[in-house]
């Protein structure tokens, strides 16, 4: 890794001194020698300063009223609903056991498929999942299908909706239905897996699996895996 520079920029320090401001000139306020001896303040007011000021505050009262008259009033909306810019939920994904993870890997047949098994108490997942979403952009248009399989629980959920959110993945997300037995399903999914998160499953365009990750892999080692399958008919 690449040292980082810092630069340091050295700063003027500037002594502030206690003022009261007359109008438009800040003026120092002198500090009494002794107990005894009165402060003294610059700016004091004056019958005349009086006048002034009362007559510039009745002007600027006068310039507001001008103002919020002649301005078009803004439409209003109803309460509680959200504008035309704000952001859609993000919808819960859906469950599947292992007979559905079939299914789902048979609606894709045709297309090179990732397959990233991840969790939010998976640390090595989380710090994946980011470089996921952009590997599946850059390689949308090559027609590679990107599909994220959650192994949270559902006590998990509320994380799950904040991590999804979060990272806006663009891709379809599906969750591990609760109470299957995960002992068949790792190995219906891949032989060769046996619980370790991430997990990232490669299939050619047939439906067969291509290659795998168990763990995390950099991402140059990952474009490559993407390129594979791309090339593997």
């Amino acid at each position: 890794m690449n040292p980082k520079l810092f630069i340091y920029h050295q700063t003027q320090a500037f002594t502030s001194v206690a003022s009261c401001t007359c109008y438009d000139e800040p003026k120092p306020l002198r500090v009494a020698a002794s107990a005894a001896e009165p402060l003294e303040y610059p700016c004091e007011e004056t019958t005349l300063n009086r006048t002034h000021r009362r007559a510039r505050f009745s002007s600027i009262v006068f310039l507001l009223l001008f103002v919020l008259a002649v301005s078009p009033a803004r439409p209003q909306t109803a309460a509680g609903k959200p504008s035309s810019g704000a952001g859609k939920a993000v919808a819960d994904p859906v469950l599947l056991d292992l007979a559905g993870y079939k299914q789902m890997i048979a609606k894709y047949h045709g297309k090179p498929l990732v397959v990233n098994f991840w969790a939010t108490w998976c640390e090595p997942c989380r710090d994946e999942y980011p470089m996921l979403v952009e590997l599946a952009k850059q390689f949308a248009p090559q027609g590679v299908v990107v599909v994220g399989v959650s192994m949270d629980d559902d006590s998990d959920m509320n994380l799950v909706r904040h991590f999804l959110a979060r990272n806006h993945p663009g891709f379809p997300n599906y969750r591990q239905k609760p109470g299957i037995d995960v002992d068949a399903f790792y190995p219906g999914v891949n032989p060769d897996w046996h619980g370790t998160m991430p997990q990232t499953v490669f299939y050619a365009r047939d439906g067969h699996i291509a290659g795998s990750f168990t763990g995390t892999r950099p991402r140059p080692v990952f474009e490559q895996a993407f390129h594979m399958i791309l090339d593997t008919h």
